[in-house]
C-alpha cells in the first residue's frame, strides 16, 4: 500500500520530505530500571539531563555514539544524536529522506541499536513511559513537508494539511502504537492524546511548526 503509495505520480512530485526523531530508553539488564540510574531509587528532579555532558548527567553516550557511527557506516541517513530530558533516554534523527526511503531507514537504524545495545549489555526500549511519574516519554517524531509546502506560501499548504489531520486524529492515534495514552497526558511536552491541537513553536502541541516556517521562510528559498 505505502509503496503505491509513494510511486504515485502526484506524490512524487511533491517530493515529500520526512525527519525523523527516534526516542529511546536505555535499561539496567536484569533490573528493568534505566542506565545511570540507582537500583530501586531515583536520580536528581529533570532539567539538567537534557543535550548535557558529564559522567554524573550523561548515561549511555557511549552507545549513541556507536550507533551513530554504525548508522554511518550501514548507509542509514542518520543526521545526528543528543541525550533526552530523562536521564538514560536518547534520541537519533533519520532524514530528511524521500518518500517511502524513510521507513526503510528507520527501521534498520532500530535494528542496528538492538544490535549495539546488545554487545554493550544493556536493554533499548521503545515504551512511551518506560517510568511513571514526573519523568518525559519516548515518543518518536515526525518532521514533514512537501514541495508546495517549502515553496513561497507554502504555509498555508501547510494548514490546509494540519485541518485534514485534525480531521482523522482518533484513527491517527489508534495506529500510532500501544500505551501512548501513558505519554501524551498534556505533560511533559505533550499535547492531550484525546484532544488535536497545532502550534508555532509550541512543545505541546499535536502538531509544532516552526517560527521560520510560520514567517514564510522556507528551506528552499530562505531570504
Amino acid at each position: 500500500m505505502a509503496a503505491q503509495i509513494f510511486s504515485d505520480p502526484k506524490v512524487t512530485a511533491q517530493v515529500p520530505w520526512f525527519g525523523i526523531e527516534q526516542e529511546y530508553t536505555l535499561m539496567q539488564r536484569d533490573v528493568n530500571w534505566p542506565l545511570g540510574w540507582p537500583v530501586g531509587g531515583y536520580p536528581g528532579p529533570q532539567g539538567p539531563y537534557y543535550c548535557a555532558v558529564g559522567s554524573d548527567k550523561s548515561f549511555g553516550r557511549d552507545i549513541s555514539d556507536a550507533h551513530y557511527k554504525a548508522c554511518l557506516y550501514a548507509g542509514i541517513e542518520i543526521s545526528g544524536t543528543n541525550g533526552e530530558v530523562m536521564p538514560g533516554q536518547w534520541e537519533y534523527q533519520v532524514g530528511p529522506s524521500v518518500g517511502i526511503d524513510a521507513g526503510d531507514h528507520i527501521w534498520a537504524s532500530r535494528y542496528i541499536l538492538e544490535r549495539i545495545t546488545e554487545q554493550a549489555g544493556v536493554v533499548l526500549t521503545l515504551d512511551p513511559k518506560p517510568i511513571q511519574g514526573d519523568w518525559n516519554g519516548a515518543g518518536c517524531h515526525t518532521n514533514y513537508s512537501t514541495l508546495s509546502m517549502r515553496e513561497d506560501g507554502g504555509f498555508d499548504v501547510i494548514k490546509k494539511a494540519i485541518l485534514n489531520l485534525s480531521l482523522r486524529h482518533d484513527l491517527h492515534i489508534a495506529a500510532y502504537g500501544e500505551g501512548n495514552e501513558r505519554r501524551l497526558t498534556g505533560l511533559h511536552e505533550t499535547a492531550s492524546i484525546s484532544d488535536f491541537s497545532w502550534g508555532v513553536a509550541n512543545r505541546g502541541c499535536s502538531i509544532r511548526v516552526g517560527r521560520e516556517t510560520e514567517q514564510n521562510r522556507n528551506y528552499d528559498n530562505p531570504n
